[in-house]
């Protein structure tokens, strides 16, 4: 059986290394133009080389996003562009355009080219059309059932890659072509600099009565109507891989490092269980519980199974739940002292009882015996963002292994 492919944000180096180590398969990401992430760190050149040389050395594939729906000044720079994603070898550019298209086309033409989501593409003429045309792999819209799927999978080529999301923030438009942050911010969502307006919350004006707010909904704390769910299909691994895609994609390029190491971990555990006995294949509540931990909205299986209704929006806040803190992460260890060198993330204070999460295996729960800085001094609590903290651990633990602490559930 052919396994498929787990695919994950990387906004940054730092998150690249997270997704990789914590079991992806493949991950994108963009450079500082033409994707549709523009608050994101992304990266400049020289990260985008040691983030590919890091991924390559591993076994690991690297796209980049060019997605944007670019005007004529978008398209100045981007034949260069292009020919130096050719010499950094990158595995495929994700692109939503047939202007992008084309100039991938002529600058690189055995590039391989995965067709955004941002292309809409939701029936299996639309899939064939573009498979003919040379590309490589569809992100299928979020919009679309299993059936559905299933039935492109069957209507299209074999050699043509199926790519559906399964993990993340929901749009309230059609993946993403949605002019509302234009109109209220001067901020284009199509080039990447979305002000996120479906997220706020709205009260309804009539013309002649101005200033008087009334609520949508009978709620006193407002409305927030256009507010999704999050994505969240971890639960259904089964009827994904049964669907014929060959590369399940976790949004989130502007989240921490610590969602993309907690979301990947749990979408492997279930992955690799699944494929060491499809036929006695049980889903474990723990890989939903560790994802969970990551913070994130409700959760939804949007399109998957039935057409979302009420319940697929979250009307009374924008609020993300936080059940944990990423409090440090593990930049070195010396397995003799049983020392790790830490790099904080969150205040630390000598007695927190924290949750070791390595890349592989069950998290282990410690307290916090003792800390020095970064010049020998014992101290009591590690204050400072991204301070340098010394600790000995109960167990031994690799680079990245991730410290979190239990805290507030939003």
């Amino acid at each position: 059986m052919k396994k498929v492919e787990l695919l994950a944000p990387a906004g940054n180096l730092e998150k690249l290394k997270m997704a990789i180590t914590y079991g992806a398969d493949a991950v994108y990401m963009g450079g500082e133009e033409y994707g549709l992430r523009a608050s994101a760190d992304n990266f400049n050149a020289d990260d985008m080389r040691e983030g590919i040389k890091f991924a390559h050395s591993r076994g690991k594939k690297v796209y980049i996003t060019m997605n944007i729906i670019p005007h004529n000044d978008d398209l100045t720079d981007m034949t260069d562009y292009v020919k130096e994603l050719k010499e950094m070898e990158v595995d495929a550019i994700i692109l939503s355009d047939p202007g992008v298209y084309s100039v991938v086309k002529e600058v690189a033409p055995d590039m391989e080219i995965h067709l955004s989501t941002q292309a809409n593409n939701t029936n299996w003429r639309s899939v064939k059309f573009w498979y003919e045309h040379g590309v490589k792999r569809v992100v299928m819209a979020r919009e679309l059932s299993f059936e559905e799927l299933k039935e492109v999978r069957q209507k299209v080529p074999e050699g043509m890659e199926l790519e559906m999301f399964v993990h993340g923030a929901m749009c309230i438009s059609y993946s993403g072509r949605c002019l509302l942050s234009n109109y209220m911010a001067g901020r284009d969502s199509n080039r990447g600099a979305c002000a996120h307006p479906c997220r706020w919350k709205y009260h309804l004006v009539e013309e002649k009565r101005p200033g008087e707010y009334m609520p949508v909904y009978e709620n006193e704390r407002g409305t927030y109507i256009y507010n999704s769910k999050d994505l969240c299909l971890i639960e259904y691994i089964p009827q994904i891989v049964e669907s014929g895609v060959t590369s399940l994609k976790i949004e989130g390029r502007m989240k921490s490092s610590f969602y993309v190491a907690t979301v990947v971990k749990a979408y492997r555990e279930a992955l690799n269980a699944y494929y060491e006995n499809p036929a006695e294949y049980r889903f474990n509540p723990e890989w939903l519980e560790e994802a969970s931990k990551a913070s994130h909205r409700e959760y939804t299986t949007g399109f998957s199974f039935d057409k979302p209704v009420g319940e697929g929006q979250i009307y009374h806040t924008s609020s993300y739940i936080r059940g944990y803190d990423f409090v440090g992460v593990v930049m070195d260890y010396d397995k003799e002292s049983k020392i790790a060198t830490v790099e904080q993330r969150n205040k630390m204070v000598l007695g927190d009882e924290v949750e070791v999460v390595r890349p592989k295996g069950k998290f282990y729960v410690q307290r916090i015996q003792s800390m020095k800085n970064a010049y020998g001094e014992d101290i009591e609590v590690a204050p400072h963002p991204q301070m340098t903290v010394y600790m000995p651990m109960d167990q031994d633990v690799e680079v990245l292994t991730i410290l979190r602490r239990k805290g507030s559930s939003e």
